[in-house]
């Protein structure tokens, strides 16, 4: 799959597609590429994916990789609201459990639980996982405030001491959550969420970020050409020499030539 162009940023590499087709089919091929090596390398693999409307395409393709041995990988994911049961429309384990669980074999998939009553001591579970896990990929988005997973500005921290913490949603990401078509209203977005903190997302071997659509040009235009600041926590993305950036043509409209 050719791409219209390719260039570096700092230390990210940055590649932009014609559409979200193109950009899905090459970052799946990478994605299960990168899942390939561990597990020849040591015979399993440790994966973290990303929810979204923003990752359909990219996760649909990634499923179509049968010439993985998914039986070795441990899969994880970003985040969770407090409060929100698995059963819910917008729950992020519902959206893993559907989309991706549902579809691959993997030897374990571990989800992060929203309703437990103790968010607190579920981010602690999960954190512990993880660090009995390291992972091989890291595949995420980017919010229309530049979060990393659930990471707004507010909350950011580049060397955040948690793995994975107890945030209150900023209300961008809130309202993204009804633009998207995920709550009715903004007062029926949880104002709490479980996430991974932002070291911990990218202490994984490679990383990959998925981030089409043209709602996604602002926070990329400042991401690459601002300055590297928690006001766009995905700018730190620019520090890390182990990660590739998947634009399309619309979300890299507003980019300089």
């Amino acid at each position: 799959m050719t791409h219209a162009r390719a260039f570096t940023t700092d230390q990210l590499t940055v590649r932009v597609f014609d559409d979200v087709g193109a950009l899905a089919v090459a970052a799946a091929a990478d994605g299960a590429q990168a899942v390939r090596e561990a597990i020849e390398e040591r015979g399993a693999a440790n994966v973290m994916l990303a929810t979204g409307n923003s990752q359909l395409q990219f996760l649909a393709e990634l499923v179509t990789h049968s010439d993985v041995d998914w039986t070795k990988v441990t899969a994880f994911h970003m985040d969770e609201y407090v409060d929100l049961p698995p059963t819910h429309s917008a729950s992020f384990q519902r959206y893993m459990r559907e989309r991706v669980a549902a579809v691959l074999p993997f030897k374990e998939f571990h989800y992060l639980s929203g309703d437990t009553g103790d968010a607190a001591r579920e981010a602690d579970r999960y954190a512990a996982l993880l660090r009995a896990h390291p992972l091989d990929l890291c595949c995420c988005g980017i919010g229309e405030n530049g979060h990393l997973a659930f990471n707004d500005p507010p909350v950011a921290d580049f060397n955040d001491p948690a793995d994975v913490k107890i945030v209150a949603l900023e209300p961008a990401s809130r309202q993204q959550q009804v633009a998207e078509g995920h709550f009715a209203t903004v007062d029926d977005v949880p104002t709490h969420a479980i996430t991974v903190t932002i070291p911990a997302l990218l202490r994984a071997e490679r990383v990959l970020a998925i981030v089409p659509e043209a709602r996604k040009a602002v926070p990329v235009r400042d991401a690459l050409e601002g300055p590297i600041t928690t006001a766009c926590p995905a700018s730190y993305l620019r520090h890390q020499p182990h990660t590739i950036l998947y634009l399309d043509a619309e979300s890299a409209s507003l980019l300089a030539p």
